[in-house]
């Protein structure tokens, strides 16, 4: 038995009927090379008159948009042209703000591999006059105040989260989120100051301890914990937490058993962000904590050494001659650099082991 084939029907276009024309699409390749032109003819301009580098690229990053968007207008129209324009804008946008990270990252990790050794992370400044020495003092106090100022500010800034998101209401929510505005834009200077008068009543003036510079930076850190925890505690479905009271769990019990292990990632991240944004503060360790050239674990007994502070006084006293005192500003500048990364790797990481699962 055979089956026929029906042939396609044919559908007549009407008489006078006009058609769209179909308009040509510049290849990636072509758009790339044609802003790779612009760049090379701005770096050829700048250097027939005599500009700089930074010169040299701003013209090549006019003439590259200008060379995209007049070829696309002609091939693509004028509304696809206006969108390569403005996507050349965005990138040359990004390019701007690249150059000085770029440039920092370099200029750091170029003077601070000089003194990158086993050297100066096994020996303090005790002693030191000139070559030598290191800032392995320097590395343990940053970890101890850090750590102390992680256990001062941490509790207390997810607390205080957890009450704004799930108890607060009234002008006492509105007072406890404007003060907690105000206290993420206050100079980190105005916080050592706070301390140190804090400590100046107890102890008299001059009073130099670790503990005072924990308590400055917990400071600096317990405003950014409690807004990044307040957003993340926002994200937890509303129909978790009814599901738990449908069920007679208590409220307390809801957000120990339910809101916070759903939120746990963010939480992690929301702390490990905090300790990168204070972890390289020198005002208010400068202020209340001090400098010293031995090894001091004890933050409530005397001064201590920290990078940033260790740095400052590298740089700005370097004795004679100087270089040696500036090569190991340059490293802990770099440690330092290497230590907020790391943080910044932790929190990604925590983000993603902990996310909860959205497979079924």
């Amino acid at each position: 038995m055979s089956t026929a084939i029906r042939p396609a029907p044919v559908i007549d276009i009407p008489t006078g009927t006009r058609q769209l024309p179909t308009r040509r699409r510049l290849r990636r390749s072509s758009t790339a090379g044609l802003y790779l032109a612009g760049l090379l003819a701005g770096g050829a301009l700048a250097a027939l008159s005599g500009s700089g580098i930074v010169l040299a690229a701003g013209y090549g990053a006019v003439l590259g948009t200008v060379a995209v968007y007049v070829v696309s207008r002609s091939v693509e129209g004028r509304r696809t042209a206006t969108d390569r324009l403005v996507t050349c804008v965005v990138v040359a946008a990004f390019g701007i703000a690249m150059v000085p990270l770029v440039w920092l990252l370099w200029t750091v990790v170029s003077k601070g591999a000089r003194r990158l050794d086993g050297t100066f992370f096994d020996s303090s400044m005790l002693g030191i006059v000139g070559p030598g020495g290191g800032g392995y003092h320097a590395v343990l106090g940053t970890v101890v105040i850090t750590a102390l100022a992680a256990v001062i500010s941490v509790p207390i800034g997810l607390l205080t989260a957890i009450y704004l998101v799930e108890y607060g209401t009234g002008r006492l929510k509105a007072a406890i989120t404007f003060l907690v505005d105000t206290m993420t834009g206050i100079p980190s200077i105005v916080a050592g100051l706070f301390a140190y008068a804090l400590f100046a009543v107890f102890f008299g003036p001059g009073v130099r301890l670790g503990v005072a510079g924990a308590v400055a930076l917990s400071v600096l850190m317990i405003p950014v914990v409690v807004r990044s925890a307040e957003e993340v505690l926002k994200l937890v479905p509303a129909e978790l937490r009814e599901a738990s009271y449908a069920l007679g769990v208590p409220k307390w019990r809801t957000i120990v058993k339910v809101v916070v292990p759903t939120s746990i990632a963010g939480l992690g991240t929301a702390v490990m962000l905090a300790l990168a944004r204070v972890v390289g503060e020198t005002a208010p360790l400068l202020v209340t904590v001090g400098i010293t050239n031995g090894t001091n674990l004890n933050p409530f007994d005397g001064r201590m050494a920290t990078l940033p502070v260790f740095a400052y006084y590298q740089l700005t006293q370097p004795g004679f001659p100087p270089g040696f005192a500036i090569d190991r500003a340059w490293t802990a500048a770099l440690v330092l650099i290497a230590l907020v990364m790391a943080l910044d790797l932790a929190a990604r990481l925590i983000g993603r082991c902990f996310a909860p699962s959205t497979r079924r």
